[in-house]
């Protein structure tokens, strides 16, 4: 049931997301101002937080247990469906990738920037950024944000079932979200902590649903890669994977000069393909865990 309940959440939550509906970084944002009286000359602290996710994780793999308990395990399942389509998703990027690569196919950079500022870390937004840099600060966020909510749902989910999946998405929710900018560093690394194994796990489906070839040589660099942050290793592996420098803007350039206003959308069709194929290996490794009986 655990494969089944994350299936139909998944497919669920694609259905929305190229409708742009049901954004949980909202649901996460007005959860945490709830929280958020911190005193003076603590805003660094993260207790306030930390139990602001610990808390609502602790009440689900409670009332799981109270059910499987009783005997009513079947019945936890549609509340797991429900929590797993509020935690994954990333509702606005189809419109965002749209407009940006029709702006690049034009040679418009700067109408390209200002679809998907947003997007971008704040230390990246500056407009005097190049094509090739804000292509590849675009493509960044773009993996991260479908690594951090999907994959690493999933992967939690499956493995602590999801209480632990609330918390790992709650980690990453409060270093993006939580109001007090000096604690989001320190969230930050309990996110990464919670993003170690399922990041260097999806680095591993890259190299399959991609260039094997490539991602290979490429791998050394970023297994176990002991130091490296999840944003490295994952960038890292799907430029290996990935053909036709799709990852490299300066390299396309040089060798099909007289292609690159079409780079852009090639790039970012090639990374969400990319991305989707890995998910569907995930997908198919959980189904032959259940026919093991492993889940």
């Amino acid at each position: 049931m655990v494969f089944v309940v994350f299936l139909l959440a998944y497919l669920i939550r694609r259905q929305l997301d190229s409708r742009n509906r049901l954004d949980g970084d909202v649901l996460w944002r007005a959860w945490f101002h709830r929280g958020a009286k911190i005193q003076a000359g603590k805003e660094d602290a993260i207790t306030s937080g930390l139990i602001w996710v610990l808390l609502p994780g602790l009440v689900l793999v409670g009332v799981v247990c109270l059910l499987e308990w009783y005997g009513f395990r079947l019945a936890a399942y549609p509340l797991e469906l429900i929590v797993l389509v509020l935690l994954m998703g990333a509702p606005g990027w189809r419109h965002q990738l749209r407009d940006y690569s029709e702006a690049w196919s034009r040679g418009d950079m700067q109408a390209a920037w200002r679809h998907i500022q947003n997007r971008l870390p704040p230390e990246e937004r500056g407009a005097a950024l190049s094509p090739e840099a804000m292509h590849l600060s675009l493509s960044k966020a773009l993996v991260i944000g479908v690594f951090e909510r999907f994959f690493l749902v999933a992967f939690w989910y499956v493995v602590g079932g999801i209480g632990a999946a609330l918390v790992a998405r709650g980690l990453v929710a409060l270093s993006e979200q939580w109001p007090q900018q000096a604690a989001r560093a320190r969230f930050r690394t309990l996110a990464n902590l919670a993003s170690w194994i399922p990041a260097r796990l999806l680095s591993c489906t890259l190299g399959l649903a991609g260039d094997l070839a490539g991602w290979s040589k490429e791998a050394k660099k970023v297994l176990p890669g002991f130091g490296r942050k999840t944003s490295e290793v994952l960038m890292i592996s799907a430029n290996g994977s990935l053909t036709g420098y799709a990852l490299d803007p300066a390299q396309f350039a040089r060798l099909h000069p007289d292609e690159w206003t079409s780079f852009g959308g090639r790039s970012l069709a090639a990374i969400r393909g990319l991305l989707n194929r890995s998910m569907l290996v995930w997908i198919c490794v959980a189904a032959l865990l259940v026919i093991a009986g492993v889940v």
